[in-house]
């Protein structure tokens, strides 16, 4: 046995992993189902016709975001993600810095997740007459318990599910968008609309930049693509499927919503009313369905898409767990944290800080009074800007220890140098105009957030120091030639 296979031994997690399993889990928090079902219309408010334009925009701009994950992955690999690509190329407190801001980012999307779950399920089963008003809580407790579960178990598992879910749910929009296109195609859409490839041009009166706005909203719909990269001491050969994983997850996902934003758009219409009906549709995939298909697909969409909500909480939630994991492994907090299962190999008192401080989240919106919608976009939004800061720390690591150090060719430079530009603008739109409440207060609680993990790695004494000392120690962490240069 090498060094690093007795030294993941010893610290419980197993190297048991292949490539598919590691691409399901960002595949997973990406929840392309879920993204679909809702991410389309506020970019048709702002272009009308040119979403699928705006979800181009956003694939190329997401490309330049992943390259540093891409490249870094190939030489380190580490539960903690970003928090060791951060503290190894920037050194310890910045590696705390992000691994922290990616924390908050997993714990937020996990109660936001969940609440998804219940989101579409009070529609599923409402809808269906199975179970009459149906109540969202009672569905996100019972979804939390189950996600629970799974990712307390073999890690192997957790990982199928996800890739079984959302190929379910993607299984359910392909058949839709199909459709679409055929009845288009054929002249027999229900509102006489035709094919066209006019969404891929601006509509009079409508510049760039407000497609570059609208595309941020397409951003957002990769959210947690750097996923794969927690799983990296638990995949068999990391340095080689963890960069094919992410590489992979953004492409394919790039394509498939830029496909299916179309036929969303082509459905509805290009035309003024069809843009303003998409923009102002609650479930844009759901009505297109029933107006398309019929009734039981539009059904179907919505258990798909709760299918697919439930597949992104179980993978932050085990993206989440990993990341507590190594971040109470090198000292922080307690070092039960930082223990796995003799069974099962999972992070599972990590998992339990993770799965509590979700459930109370969710909770305690619903004794608010917040309705499920909400109670999805809330956290949600949280985690995207605090998601946001773990991608600006790792691109400017990935500038100072490819580039400085002469790893890759010096004209690749440019493309974290765009990704911080892309990354920069994203948050300003998310802040500016500011937005109504209480979107207008989630920057402060990130700030907040933020500001208490920067105090800790400065002000508890010798964190960072031990920080540094397991970060060097760790085999992978030393610095190696990448399979890819």
């Amino acid at each position: 046995m090498s060094t690093q296979d007795e030294s993941a031994h010893e610290r419980g997690l197993r190297r048991e992993l292949r490539f598919w399993e590691a691409i399901a889990l960002s595949i997973g928090i990406m929840a392309p189902g879920a993204a679909m079902a809702l991410n389309g219309t506020l970019p048709a408010s702002l272009v009308g016709r040119a979403v699928p334009l705006a979800f181009v925009f956003a694939s190329v701009g997401i490309l330049f975001v992943s390259y540093a994950f891409i490249r870094l992955t190939g030489y380190f690999n580490h539960a903690g993600s970003v928090y060791a690509l951060s503290g190894v190329t920037l050194g310890p407190r910045a590696g705390f810095f992000s691994g922290w801001a990616l924390l908050g980012t997993y714990l937020a999307f996990t109660a936001a997740s969940t609440a998804e779950v219940g989101l579409f399920g009070q529609a599923f089963f409402d809808g269906t007459g199975i179970w009459p008003n149906a109540e969202w809580l009672v569905i996100s407790l019972v979804a939390a318990a189950l996600i629970w579960f799974v990712a307390y178990g073999d890690v192997r598992v957790a990982t199928r599910a996800l890739l079984g879910m959302e190929g379910l749910t993607v299984t359910l929009i392909v058949i839709v968008v199909v459709v679409i296109f055929a009845r288009v195609l054929a002249d027999s859409a229900p509102g006489g609309q035709s094919f066209t490839l006019s969404p891929f041009t601006l509509p009079s009166g409508v510049g760039l930049s407000t497609v570059a706005l609208a595309a941020v909203f397409g951003l957002l719909s990769f959210a947690g693509f750097e996923g794969a990269a927690s799983l990296s001491e638990e995949t068999d050969n990391p340095r080689r499927d963890i960069p094919r994983a992410i590489a992979t997850a953004v492409i394919t996902m790039g394509v498939f919503y830029t496909i299916v934003m179309l036929a969303q758009t082509l459905g509805f219409g290009v035309d003024k009313q069809g843009t303003e009906s998409f923009a102002g549709s609650s479930s844009p995939l759901g009505e297109l369905s029933r107006s398309y298909v019929g009734p039981i697909m539009a059904h179907a969409i919505n258990f798909g898409v709760m299918i697919s909500a439930f597949a992104s909480a179980l993978g932050t939630a085990t993206a989440g767990s990993r990341m507590l994991f190594a971040l109470c492994r090198d000292g922080f907090l307690s070092r039960r944290l930082g223990e796995t299962s003799d069974r099962t190999g999972a992070p599972v008192n990590a998992l339990a800080v993770v799965m509590v401080i979700a459930i109370v989240a969710f909770v305690a919106q619903r004794i608010g009074g917040v309705s499920a919608v909400n109670a999805f976009f809330y956290p949600g939004t949280i985690g995207v800007l605090s998601l946001l800061v773990a991608y600006i720390v790792t691109n400017v690591g990935a500038l100072r220890f490819l580039f400085l150090s002469r790893r890759v060719r010096a004209w690749e430079a440019i493309i974290p140098m765009i990704a911080l530009v892309i990354l920069g603008y994203v948050i300003y739109a998310n802040v500016y105009p500011v937005p109504d409440f209480p979107f207008n207060i989630f920057p402060y609680v990130v700030a907040a957030w933020l500001v208490l993990g920067l105090g800790i790695v400065l002000f508890v004494p010798g964190l960072a120091r031990r920080i540094g000392a397991n970060l060097a120690e760790r085999e992978g962490l030393a610095v190696e030639e990448s399979p890819g240069s």
